[in-house]
């Protein structure tokens, strides 16, 4: 046998060292894929076996002060498919476009598509569901879902906001409170092979939502209806483009009421509540659309800003009578116009002659209050500007607040300047900027942050974050902020503002006119009307101000806003139940207290009889009624004592004695029930809580305005 060579063995050396160098390298890379990357690709395996489809939480609910529900999430349904499990999808297309009401073709796309799962529509009805599901077709699958609802429609849509269809806030609180009423998805979990179908062998988990947390906000329910009443009667009195009416608790900083009116409902809010306007808007262009959009959506009470006029009067008092409370004794003369000043005239709304500081208030005197703000001077102007909030963010929890347009500093202010800054001309406020300049003034000088929410609860009403009421700085003593309630309270009594004036209940308050401005110039007959107004003054309760942006014919702040004031006013102190105290000159107009009586249930002409016959008046808000109406409820509520003359408001079925057909109400959750309800204005009795289970009388029946409807709920 012939000895191998030198180099044979060589090569075979040489081949063997490979062969061992490479099983060193496949054992080494089989120990770090076993032992180290074992967790790793595991879950990437996972992945790759697992296809996952979102359960929606719960959004949390906005709450008002007292408990009403203002904003919820009821249940709706979304139909999936997983495309690979769907054998015939012309046929599965066919059926489900006629339950979905969808185009076929549309759907067949979907079912056909390369994907894992495939949404086919969201939010359908509750039958359209139950429909599709009793089909009971592979691969498609009918999920709960959930969506916001509004259920008092357009009613405090600039606090509220509103939602995109995956329930993410957009505007108001459900933008700026999203984190806390979001909740955290869950999962529907199943496992399929390469070709997306599903593995008949570890089955499919559902891993449960956590539902959002829920908001209480400041507002009362009651006075934002007051306020939202207000505004709307003052925006077709007054042909106004906008109206906003703030109501403010001075010591809180609390956010009572905020309506802006014309308004939008937040369950459609790309639609205009207006006819005339939605067929308007049918013609536009996307982009147009969108412009349109936004621009209802503005707030106007913090997202716009204006120059507020002589209501920025009760600013530079306030200011010269910290720095100079000598200032009272001061007398000014006022001949009708200021013409020491070069290039211009400034001038009054009348020659008021010779007047003191508070009657200078009282007249709202141009020529005075530019001759107080020279007394006041540039330096300290501008710092009690910036004292009072102007010039930045208040801090309010709603997007898009903004700061306005003051001096940036004490060089850029001229002569002119000043005079005209002293009666709120050349400078530019948001109306909550007002308000709150007008409850430092109210509370003892203390600027508050305007609070919107109270606090964050769970889902068992357990408070889990409070937001505490807060100081942003001192700006008057406590007796610069007295001897202002009072000379403001003359305002009221005795001075442009009488139109505020309310019996017993020593309003303060401040009016304003201004010219309003249009791309940098004043607009020719276009006018902001406003009224700033506080009270009870000696123990001040709640601060109202009203803006009425291009009010038509009259437009005058006294005359078109003093009234709303008055109304707003007048409704919150009774509701807050502020007992008016009468001096003697207003006990001598008083001929004697009426105890209010009790006309719920009863004909509006026979109601009406009863309280023309005490000599009180009455008001509703339908026009067409008839004398058997039917009084459904009433304010001031039975045994209020009011004076003789007083208003009562009476509150109406609409449609009285109609019959109408009782509605199915089985299956529907407490929300869905008292909107059905609610909508057909009908006194009803709800037991329970969860879907309605039993109903009397049953679905179909006649009923009319009298029938006792009662709705037995069960939670599921």
């Amino acid at each position: 046998m012939q000895t191998p060579s030198k180099s044979t063995k060589n090569r075979l050396r040489f081949v063997l060292g490979a062969i061992i160098f490479i099983a060193l390298l496949l054992a080494a890379r089989l120990v770090q894929i076993q032992i180290f990357k074992s967790e790793e690709l595991k879950k990437g395996a996972l992945e790759q076996w697992t296809k996952a489809i979102d359960i929606k939480p719960q959004r949390g609910i906005i709450y008002d002060r007292k408990g009403k529900k203002l904003a919820v999430s009821v249940t709706a349904y979304t139909v999936w498919a997983t495309p690979a499990e769907i054998n015939n999808p012309k046929d599965v297309a066919k059926e489900i476009s006629k339950i979905l009401n969808l185009d076929e073709e549309i759907i067949y796309q979907k079912l056909t598509k390369n994907v894992s799962v495939e949404k086919i529509k969201q939010w359908v009805t509750r039958e359209e569901a139950t429909e599709i599901r009793k089909l009971g077709i592979r691969g498609i699958t009918v999920i709960d879902d959930n969506k916001r609802y509004y259920p008092y429609g357009n009613f405090a849509a600039y606090i509220l906001g509103f939602t995109d269809i995956d329930n993410n806030g957009l505007y108001g609180v459900e933008k700026t409170f999203n984190k806390y009423l979001t909740g955290v998805p869950g999962k529907w979990v199943k496992t399929t092979d390469a070709g997306n179908r599903q593995l008949p062998y570890d089955g499919e988990k559902i891993y449960d939502a956590t539902d959002g947390s829920s908001i209480v906000l400041t507002i009362d329910e009651i006075i934002q209806h007051f306020a939202e009443k207000a505004a709307y009667q003052a925006l077709l009195e007054h042909k106004a483009k906008n109206v906003c009416i703030i109501v403010m608790d001075p010591f809180t900083g609390d956010i009572l009421a905020l309506a802006n009116k014309d308004d939008y409902d937040p369950n459609n809010p790309r639609e205009p509540l207006d006819e005339s306007q939605k067929a308007e808007w049918d013609n536009l262009s996307q982009e147009e659309l969108q412009n349109k959009w936004f621009e209802m959506w503005r707030n106007f009470a913090i997202n716009d800003i204006y120059e507020p006029g002589s209501t920025f009067k009760i600013v530079t008092a306030a200011a010269a009578l910290e720095q100079h409370p000598d200032i009272l004794n001061a007398h000014y003369y006022c001949n009708g116009s200021v013409r020491d000043i070069k290039g211009v005239v400034l001038n009054c709304t009348a020659k008021h002659g010779s007047q003191t500081f508070a009657e200078a208030v009282h007249n709202s005197c141009n020529v005075a209050f530019v001759n107080i703000g020279r007394q006041l001077g540039k330096e300290d102007m501008l710092k009690f500007i910036k004292a009072f909030g102007f010039g930045e963010t208040s801090g309010i929890d709603l997007p898009g607040e903004q700061k306005g347009i003051i001096p940036s500093g004490v060089d850029v202010i001229k002569e002119v300047n000043l005079a005209t800054m002293s009666y709120g001309h050349g400078i530019a406020i948001t109306p909550i900027q007002m308000i709150d300049a007008l409850v430092t003034i109210a509370n003892g000088g203390n600027l508050m942050k305007p609070r919107i929410v109270k606090e964050v609860i769970d889902n068992e009403g357990n408070v889990i974050q409070t937001f505490e009421p807060e100081v942003r700085r001192k700006v008057l003593s406590e007796q610069t902020s007295k001897t202002m309630l009072e000379i403001l309270k003359g305002a009221i009594d005795d001075g442009t503002g009488v139109r505020a004036y309310i019996p017993g209940y020593r309003v303060g308050g401040k009016t304003g006119t201004a010219k309003k401005i249009i791309d940098g110039k004043y607009a020719q007959g276009k006018y902001i009307a406003s009224f700033a107004a506080v009270a009870p003054v000696d123990d001040p309760k709640v601060a109202v101000l009203v803006i009425v942006d291009e009010p038509s014919g009259v437009y005058y702040g006294g005359t078109v806003a003093g009234p709303i004031v008055k109304s707003v006013l007048e409704d919150t102190l009774n509701y807050l139940e502020v007992p008016p105290i009468y001096n003697e000159k207003e006990q001598e107009k008083i001929e004697k207290m009426i105890v209010v009586p009790d006309v719920r249930n009863k004909p509006i002409g026979e109601g009406g009889k009863q309280l023309a016959d005490l000599g009180l008046r009455y008001i509703t808000e339908y026009q067409e009624i008839t004398t058997e109406s039917v009084i459904l409820d009433q304010f001031p509520l039975p045994g209020v004592e009011v004076i003789k003359g007083s208003i009562i408001d009476l509150y109406l079925n609409k449609k009285p004695n109609a019959v109408t057909i009782m509605p199915d109400l089985l299956g529907k959750t407490n929300e869905e029930v008292i909107k059905i309800l609610d909508d057909l204005n009908i006194q009803y009795n709800l037991k329970g809580i969860g879907r309605a289970m039993k109903q009397d009388p049953e679905a179909g029946t006649e009923i009319n305005a009298d029938e006792n409807i009662t709705v037995e709920l069960v939670e599921l």
